[in-house]
């Protein structure tokens, strides 16, 4: 999967400290309702979760194919499909510049190199019944933004967001003695895409320009992977089936698109809304795993049911403690919007790329 959680990379100056997109989602007044804009932002968002929700039935198609060898096609075939969205989008400037920035493709290489160990261990963990294990990992998620804005950031969190981590982790114990297991995917999968989504806060490009720089800067890996699997007769492109050279050639779409869908949605909706709709993600997992008649235990009820408390607990608080307006003005905004700026700044002063 790609970016599931709330990433603001690919939405408006302001929105990344927890405000609002300029969109006017509320643009009906005291009656709340949606804008045309907003209500178009809502269903691509809507999509993308779902799409992200329903990732394992794909990945289920694959069950055959080494999970090494559907990251790197993945990898592989994201690049040309990437660059045809970026170049409907017209965001070839934006995407140039930002390769041109040594500090923005530093970011974008130890992103690259966070996302692509948890497409590896997220493809292994369907291919391995693992299903509501990897649910419970994007459910962790957000709590684990959370504390990492303690840890690194050196944040200081709200009552309700030290109940909401208590919570998760009661919950992960709760698992871990009734099982006998620690569920080390989900905790792998968590801290993984929490790492992903903090560099990516920082780094100044949009989602779709910044996926593409990161694939292409896995591409060689990748391709070299591919090879080496072929010369150890382990390649499953063009070995078994057109139906199964068919399925790897979409993961690149697969990849690419959902990630398009939600930054169309994330510069038309509030991150309280896409707060929301995050959760369709891990909940569409969670049922695909019932579905596959995965082990759900009394511990496992236990575990899920902390952890949907804490979110309750912390999404409510959230929406509580949410401001009203936003100042957007220089002084406030994060040094990667700064940055950003100042990236496409150069990028519309560049001779057109198409």
């Amino acid at each position: 999967m790609a970016a599931r959680t709330v990433d603001a990379s690919d939405t408006p100056a302001g929105a990344p400290d927890g405000g609002e997109t300029d969109s006017g989602e509320t643009g009906g007044g005291e009656t709340g309702g949606l804008s045309p804009e907003a209500r178009f932002g809502f269903i691509c968002a809507l999509l993308a979760y779902t799409l992200w929700g329903a990732f394992p039935i794909y990945i289920k198609f694959l069950e055959s194919v080494d999970p090494l060898e559907v990251v790197s096609q993945r990898i592989a075939w994201s690049v040309p499909f990437g660059a045809l969205i970026i170049s409907l989008r017209k965001q070839w400037r934006e995407t140039i510049a930002a390769a041109m920035s040594p500090k923005t493709l530093m970011l974008l290489g130890a992103s690259a190199s966070v996302i692509s160990v948890n497409w590896f261990f997220y493809v292994w963990a369907v291919t391995n019944e693992r299903v509501l294990e990897a649910s419970l990992g994007y459910y962790i998620n957000p709590l684990m933004f959370v504390a990492a804005g303690v840890v690194v950031l050196g944040e200081r969190l709200r009552r309700a967001q030290w109940i909401g981590i208590g919570l998760a982790t009661a919950g992960v114990m709760a698992l871990t003695i009734g099982a006998g297991v620690f569920p080390w995917v989900a905790f792998l999968l968590a801290v993984a895409f929490t790492a992903y989504g903090y560099i990516r806060k920082q780094t100044p490009v949009g989602a779709t320009p910044g996926l593409f720089i990161e694939t292409s800067l896995l591409a060689p890996i990748a391709i070299a992977v591919l090879i080496w699997l072929s010369s150890h007769g382990g390649l499953a492109f063009g070995a078994e089936s057109a139906r199964m050279d068919l399925l790897l050639i979409l993961s690149g779409p697969a990849t690419v698109l959902p990630l398009t869908l939600f930054a169309l949605g994330a510069r038309r909706l509030k991150l309280s809304t896409l707060g929301f709709i995050q959760y369709i993600g891990p909940t569409g997992q969670f049922f695909l795993g019932l579905y596959y008649g995965e082990p759900f235990t009394l511990a496992h009820g236990i575990c899920f049911g902390l952890i949907w408390t804490g979110l309750a607990v912390t999404s409510i608080d959230a929406l509580r403690d949410r401001p009203k307006t936003v100042n957007a003005g220089p002084s406030t905004r994060p040094p990667a919007l700064k940055e950003r700026s100042r990236i496409q700044e150069a990028a519309s002063a560049s001779p057109k790329n198409s």
